[in-house]
């Protein structure tokens, strides 16, 4: 049993083969070219599994990848496909006669129900290896079982439905628990419901299905022979609500709506299609006397589940008259029909059999085909051999189907994915809503296509249909790729000359100014589509060059705003005088260049509204570029022109900051000639650096004088440093005024003692007033009496002038007394300094043999050292070390040139005369050896290291040197 699923092709069987339906050759609508490389897989493929069975197969049922077959009368095989290789037998352990009439298995492929002629009925569970027989089901031959698809599990069926010969219904509930030998029974309980009656009796009940709907709805349908029974209502309340019985109580008082027909096989087969596991059905298919009633399962209907019903006959040779049909399978668009010799497939779109395998006389007749709707499978068995259908894109061809039927939404949706067929649908669609004259559906449909665009356009102008050439050239240009930018700029302008054209013809009707109203709401929707913008935007001069030929300057404007062409926009209203209009556009989308462009139209027209907007948009106008439109505006002289010139020049400098020079003195001219009353206060507020002013001195210097504003040129001589051109411009104008201008020398007092003796001299030679003259002198205190005398004529008497010379001979007696005191203080100082040095000369110091260095704290003693007069006591060579870091750099220049010297002089030595006369050479070529240790003392030992000013300057020095912060940081991690 190893290889018992090791599946192969019989050598002897034929294949199942549904050919494709795309034809090979290419599309002439399209410009595919659709060439089959390969031969495509059939759509029903069978398969013989290599096996054979020990005896004769009674009954076969799969699901969700369990296999259970009946062998002889006493044996079960129950195979997990997943795992072919562990075959699983089981002994039915019975002794009687009595044989498998049907089996069960539910939707989870573990529960499985063996019915037996004898009206016993046993119960097996995928986990478990032992067969319980279900004993308050005994007296009941069950012909059809309603899994509860919904609350089944693998441990429990939840509650079902079973039906019988006799026409009884039941519903019953089954657990896989196993107690032991006194444990719970698997049947929970199995209580009536309902009874079918057919023709004034009972029928068998044929087939059972339950679902559940939504909301808690509940629906069963259920067959006999020629009936077929619904059954639909709301769950009950309380402890009953997940069963059937609330559901069925409702037709104790009248039969449930049912279908017949009055043919019969004896029995009948009822099939679902279910597209995927536990989700709701989509199609019916029942096996009966007249054929094969199919339709659509809908269980959002309050009256009946069943829709688009159709009865299907049953094919030439099939029937009660011919080979009886044994079972029924339904898939996505067949049911397959299971015949004694041979299993026919028939299409549910067309009813045309589109299969018709046979088999093998050597297998045997053929018993009964299931499906396995967890893989699609189907099943097929005789009484010696098992086969398998394969279902491969079974709507691949589907398509072609619907578009004979003229059902374009379903073949559309059928070829999504196979461009070459969906575009023959388009052109199918699109060609039978021309010929129904339905243009506008047409054209959406052509656009779609790849059929040739002349022809289809002049399709449209054959029929005189420009809102359908129109809505076909508009979905093409959606189309386009951003490479084809011809094709674009074509498209929009034909389409732009067809609106055109349309709003021409319908303008002048009265009749038609609804039809007109909606051309121009769709010809203005085309110039605003967001899918257009770009090809409308590379095509803006040629839509521009149409709108002005045919004089609509009302969709120029609108077109222009559309295409942000807003410079068009403004001179379109300048051009019509429309001023204020204009600065709206400028106002609303703030466009700097636009606004440098007709400020100068506009400015003329509307000075104030324009100046208000350029103070709205404030920093983001530059306004250098503004200076010529307001030059030209306030040449005219007028004070209003001057005055917005002003009010806007203000506002840059004053809100803005504004430093540009050229602003600054645009603004001193408007003042020059305009306001001379703002035009020293401007001067005066921008103060008097000459570094810091932000307008041209020399230029506002001949302003001023031009314009006669003397005060004003006073105010630039003081700017520019010219104090002597700023008093003499003064004198003409303001004594007071000069005065100021002399003190602001306040360095230079010969300058401003000139400036002062001007002012004097003007006193008293232009205007002759004494009493003035000695104001004068005594404001400034560097003139004296002396230096005004030569002024004066020589007829003034002495009395205008004792006061003045009483004044200054007392201030020469006081300078000289100050003099004399200061003379005495520094006499005493210098006695004071000569008797400190004869102090100093006589003190010394005491040096113990224990003293250590205040640096290194060793011995003072063993080494050449220092000592302070503040008690500090170093070694020579550790102040050195700690006198140097502090030196400038010259300093230390020096310090190393002294060692370097210090170290050529030899020694002092008490030798021969030899070596005196080599010490006597060495110092007649230089310095001598003390010297040189006096310039080092003067350097190093000037003052301590710890109490001088070399400790003091040391105070903001970092503890660590910053050079070797990165060695000192590195070390410490």
């Amino acid at each position: 049993m190893a290889s018992i699923l090791d599946e192969y092709e019989d050598s002897l069987s034929r294949s199942a083969v549904l050919q494709p339906g795309c034809p090979s050759v290419g599309i002439p609508h399209s410009g595919y070219v659709n060439a089959q490389l390969e031969k495509e897989a059939p759509i029903f493929s069978k398969q013989r599994i290599d096996f054979t069975p020990s005896e004769r197969i009674t009954s076969l049922v799969v699901s969700c990848n369990q296999l259970c077959m009946s062998l002889g009368k006493d044996t079960l095989l129950r195979i997990d496909l997943g795992k072919a290789n562990e075959p699983n037998h089981m002994e039915l352990g019975r002794k009687d006669d009595a044989k498998v009439h049907k089996m069960f298995l539910d939707h989870t492929g573990s529960h499985l129900l063996i019915a037996l002629s004898s009206t016993e009925v046993l119960y097996v569970n995928r986990n478990g290896q032992k067969v319980r027989p279900l004993a308050r089901w005994k007296g009941q031959l069950v012909e059809s079982v309603g899994w509860n698809k919904a609350l089944g599990t693998e441990s429990s069926t939840g509650p079902i439905l079973v039906g019988t010969a006799q026409g009884q219904i039941f519903e019953a509930e089954l657990s896989a628990s196993e107690g032991g030998l006194f444990g719970p029974a698997p049947d929970l309980y199995f209580r009536p419901l309902y009874v079918l009656n057919e023709e004034g009796g009972p029928a068998p009940v044929c087939s059972l299905e339950a679902e559940r709907g939504p909301e808690g709805r509940g629906f069963v349908i259920a067959t006999t022979r020629q009936r077929l029974f619904q059954f639909i209502g709301r769950a009950s309340e309380g402890a009953e609500a997940q069963g059937f019985s609330g559901l069925f109580a409702a037709y104790a008082d009248h039969p449930p709506p049912f279908r017949e027909f009055p043919s019969s096989l004896g029995y009948s087969e009822l099939a679902f299609y279910t597209p995927k596991l536990r989700s709701a059905p989509r199609a019916f298919a029942w096996m009966m006397g007249d054929g094969v009633l199919y339709g659509s399962l809908d269980c959002g209907r309050p009256d009946s589940l069943l829709s688009e019903e159709r009865v299907w006959e049953y094919p030439e040779g099939v029937g009660p008259g011919g080979s009886p049909p044994l079972a029924i399978v339904l898939t996505q668009f067949h049911f397959l029909l299971l015949l004694a010799d041979r299993v026919e497939a028939v299409c549910t779109l067309t009813g045309q059999v589109v299969l018709r395998d046979h088999f093998l006389e050597k297998f045997g007749p053929l018993r009964h085909m299931v499906k396995d709707s967890s893989t699609g499978h189907l099943w097929a068995h005789t009484e010696r051999a098992v086969f398998r259908y394969h279902v491969q894109r079974e709507a691949r061809d589907v398509w072609r189907t619907y578009l004979d039927m003229n059902r374009f939404d379903l073949a559309k949706e059928y070829c999504r994915e196979r461009p070459d067929c969906l575009d023959t649908v388009l052109a199918r669609e699109a060609d039978f809503c021309f010929r129904q004259r339905r243009y506008l559906e047409s054209a959406r449909c052509y656009a779609l296509t790849q059929s040739y665009f002349e022809e289809i356009a002049l399709k449209f102008l054959e029929a005189r249909q420009e809102e359908a050439l129109a809505e076909f050239l508009q979905r093409k240009l959606a189309s386009l790729k951003p490479a084809e930018r011809t094709q674009a700029t074509l498209l929009t302008t034909w389409l732009t000359e067809l609106y055109l054209s349309r709003l021409g013809a319908l303008q002048g009707d009265p009749e038609a100014l609804n039809l007109y109203r909606e051309t121009r709401e769709r010809f203005r929707a085309f110039l605003s589509s967001p899918r257009h913008k770009e090809w409308l935007f590379a095509s803006r001069a040629s839509i521009h060059e149409l709108l002005a030929s045919h004089g609509d300057t009302e969709h120029m404007v609108y077109f222009a705003v559309i295409m942000q062409d807003y410079e068009r926009v403004v001179a379109y209203h300048c051009q019509h005088e429309a001023y204020e209009e204009a600065l709206a556009v400028l106002a609303r989308h703030r466009d700097p260049q636009l606004f440098y462009k007709f400020s100068p139209i506009l400015i003329r027209h509307i000075p104030r509204q324009l100046v208000d907007a350029w103070i709205e948009l404030g920093s983001r106008l530059d306004a250098r570029q503004l200076i010529p439109a307001l030059v030209n505006y306030s040449q005219g002289g007028e004070a209003q022109q001057v005055s917005q010139a002003i009010r806007y020049m203000e506002f840059c400098v004053n809100v803005l900051g504004e430093t540009e020079q050229a602003i600054h003195n645009y603004l001193l001219s408007l003042y020059a000639r305009g306001q001379p009353a703002s035009l020293l206060a401007y001067l005066e507020q921008a103060g008097t650096s000459p570094h810091r002013v932000h307008y041209d001195l020399k230029y506002a210097l001949r302003l001023c004088a031009e314009h006669g504003h003397h005060r004003a040129c006073v105010h630039v001589y003081k700017v520019l440093e010219l104090y002597e051109e700023a008093v003499d411009l003064a004198l003409q104008v303001d004594v007071d005024l000069a005065k100021q201008c002399a003190d602001l020398p306040e360095e230079d007092e010969e300058l401003r003692k000139k400036l002062w003796l001007k002012i004097a001299r003007h006193v008293v030679q232009e205007e002759e007033d004494v009493q003035t003259a000695m104001a004068c002198l005594a404001s400034c205190p560097l003139l004296k009496i002396e230096d005004v005398l030569p002024f004066f004529p020589d007829f003034v008497t002495i009395d205008h002038f004792k006061e003045a010379i009483c004044s200054s001979l007392k201030a020469y007696n006081y300078h000289i007394q100050e003099l004399q005191q200061e003379m005495e203080e520094a006499t005493a100082s210098a006695q004071r300094i000569r008797r400190d040095l004869q102090e100093l000369r006589g003190r010394y110091g005491t040096v113990e043999p224990q003293d250590k260095c205040a640096t290194c704290d060793f011995p003072l003693l063993n080494r050449p050292f220092y000592l302070f007069l503040c008690g500090h006591m170093f070694h020579a060579d550790c102040l050195l070390q700690a006198v140097r870091p502090g030196l400038p750099a010259y300093k230390q220049a020096r310090l190393e040139e002294l060692q370097r010297k210090l170290g050529a002089v030899p020694p002092p030595s008490k030798g021969s005369a030899r070596a005196k006369e080599a010490e006597a050479g060495v110092a007649a070529s230089g310095p001598s050896r003390e010297q040189l240790k006096a310039d080092l003392d003067e350097l190093v030992a000037a003052e301590c290291v710890y109490c001088g000013e070399l400790m003091i300057r040391s105070i903001d020095r970092p503890f660590i040197d910053p050079q070797c912060y990165e060695e000192e940081h590195l070390s410490w991690l």
